[in-house]
């Protein structure tokens, strides 16, 4: 899942052709990691670039992704608004295939003579940076400052000389001696064959050394040690192919998806090593894969990262929750011979006459069944009738614990279900804007304080965000909550009693309503709809979901009910596979 030198190459590439001579226009900082620079082109708008130094998804790419800024910008972004807003872009370059972009910005300092600064992205895990350096290559400052507590190869901070990572010497996947390649490769025999590929060719993943190695051994596995004349042939064509085919444009971007639609990975050529167990999708540049793959993995990152607290407190009261109802439980169990107790009363209360205080047992006639005799205890302490009372006593504290119980145990049992509903919503949110709602629907369950905006006391919340808004290929509009509170005002108070309304079955997910506007709805449109109800759920990833769907005047909510729960009948079932690319296709202005 690494973006390698070879596809960085072929992402300058592409920067080159459209951003070469544009102009900054704005700068923004998302999150302390990521940054995006809005480009004003000649030819084509403006256009953003997005930058990652976050370790386990830095890149840079071009992208269509709209992401919520912070209301006050890091100190980063000030300091490059300062320096680079309105500046020119000139070059971009990358030195070999190394995984570092400098970005060349033209523009004027303080006294208004011509300078050159460079932005460099450093694309390498977890030592990845943004550093901004001047025309004498001093470091202005970066978006990770390093000191020497951090590192004692290379320090990163503002006002010394920048430097250069380590590098190994490697060989160039478009300049590949036959000879060079094969001497190194056997050289690195004891090794796995693609790990010694990556070791001896430079800027190249582990997934296309894997590739190259599945194509030369037609999917054997052997140490390189052990390859063939011919296999040997059949791995330098593939490498040399490859070049080719990237020289040429003739390259496919291809990403790789498990068989429940999660993505594993990408290259910058077709992939067939994974036979039936991956498929793939293409795309027609080295950014729009980039930037399909990492959006959404971003976002939840993000959402999980500002909502931390809210998902500590979940778990812990989902499980708090669950423990009281199964102590609860086994206390109902308990509860269940208190019929005997019941009797034992009874029995000494027909027996009065045999019995005297003193006596710790007795042996007495059952008078539901003649003839037969049964041994009950006594508090010697007590009269016969005092007995009777202490048994009669604990029946009936009995049978009003089991009514408490089972009582108690309905409500815990619904609590946390209406606790994972929280959590799948939590897990859906992508904005300030919804975990603020969620917040607020936590306060008023109890379950946390009244949030309150950050900042001054006159402050406001973020604004509630509308349904998330489909339409399907027959163009019905299609509703989709986005929290339990938007769930119960979508179903109870939007909604026409003529609309469609879906829901997985017995799973947590959103609210779907399907606008009817007083016609039929096609079978198509139900089964789009129910992809949706599918995809905004905890069974996103599932397969054969079971979506249960009936008009919306079946559908009601209990008095007392938690939000968003409501019974329904008159309901039919549709099984569907949530699948992403169909989804966000019938998304109204695309995918946030």
């Amino acid at each position: 899942m690494a973006l390698d030198g070879v596809y960085l190459s072929l992402v300058k590439e592409e920067l080159e052709g459209c951003l070469t001579g544009s102009r900054v226009d704005k700068i923004h900082q998302p999150s302390k990691d990521n940054l995006i620079i809005s480009l004003r082109t000649l030819s084509s708008g403006v256009k953003k670039l997005f930058i990652s130094s976050c370790a386990g998804t830095a890149r840079v790419h071009l992208s269509e992704s709209e992401l919520e800024n912070p209301k006050t910008p890091p100190m980063f972004c000030m300091l490059l608004r300062k320096h680079l807003s309105s500046a020119k872009l000139v070059a971009i370059r990358q030195d070999g295939f190394e995984r570092i972009l400098n970005f060349d910005f033209e523009t004027a300092d303080e006294f208004g003579d011509r300078i050159v600064l460079t932005l460099a992205v450093e694309i390498m895990g977890k030592y990845s940076n943004v550093i901004l350096v001047n025309g004498d290559m001093r470091v202005i400052d970066s978006i990770k400052r390093v000191g020497e507590g951090m590192s004692s190869v290379r320090l990163v901070l503002p006002g010394i000389s920048y430097s250069l990572p380590p590098r190994e010497k490697r060989l160039s996947l478009f300049e590949l001696d036959r000879d060079e390649l094969l001497s190194g490769f056997l050289s690195l025999s004891q090794k796995d064959p693609s790990k010694a590929l990556v070791k001896l060719i430079e800027g190249i993943s582990p997934i296309f050394a894997r590739e190259a190695v599945y194509y030369a051994c037609r999917g054997a596995e052997k140490p390189a040690s052990e390859f063939s004349a011919d296999e040997l042939d059949r791995l330098v064509f593939f490498l040399q192919n490859s070049a080719r085919q990237i020289r040429e444009h003739t390259n496919k971007y291809v990403l790789l998806k498990d068989k429940n639609g999660l993505m594993k990975d990408f290259c910058f050529v077709n992939i067939e090593q994974y036979g039936t167990m991956m498929s793939t999708k293409e795309f027609s540049s080295p950014s729009a894969l980039l930037d399909y793959f990492f959006s959404e993995r971003d976002v939840i990152a993000q959402t999980h990262q500002r909502a931390a607290d809210l998902f500590k407190l979940l778990v812990s009261l989902s499980e708090r929750t669950k423990r009281r109802v199964s102590a609860q439980k086994i206390e109902l169990e308990e509860c269940k011979g208190r019929e005997e107790l019941r009797f034992k009363g009874d029995l000494i209360m027909a027996n009065l006459y045999r019995l005297e205080k003193g006596m710790s047992e007795a042996e007495l006639d059952n008078c539901y069944e003649p003839g037969s005799v049964v041994k009950v205890e006594l508090d010697k302490r007590l009269t016969p009738v005092q007995n009777a009372q202490r048994y009669y006593q604990e029946y009936r504290k009995a049978d009003n614990a089991e009514k408490k119980l089972t009582s108690l145990i309905a409500e815990g049992e619904d609590e946390v279900k209406y606790i994972d509903s929280v959590f799948d919503a939590l897990s859906r949110a992508s904005t300030e804007s919804e975990l603020s709602d969620i917040r607020m629907e936590l306060a008023a369950g109890g379950y946390v304080k009244q949030p309150r905006a950050k900042g001054s006391k006159g402050g406001k919340l973020p604004k509630s965000l509308p349904p998330i808004e489909y339409v399907s290929d027959d163009g019905f509009r299609i509703l989709v909550g986005r929290n339990n509170r938007q769930n119960d005002m979508l179903t109870l108070k939007t909604a026409q009693k003529t609309d469609l309304w879906l829901h997985v079955q017995n799973i947590t997910g959103a609210h779907v309503i399907v606008e009817a506007n007083g016609g039929d709805i096609p079978q198509r449109t139900i089964e789009q709809a129910a992809m949706i109800a599918a995809f905004n759920s905890s069974a996103k990833n599932s397969s054969s979901v079971p979506v249960d769907y009936t008009q919306v005047r079946y559908v009601k909510k209990p008095s007392g009910a938690k939000p968003g729960m409501v019974i329904f009948t008159n309901n039919r079932t549709l099984y569907v596979t949530p699948d992403a690319d169909a989804v966000n296709a019938l998304r109204k202005g695309g995918k946030e």
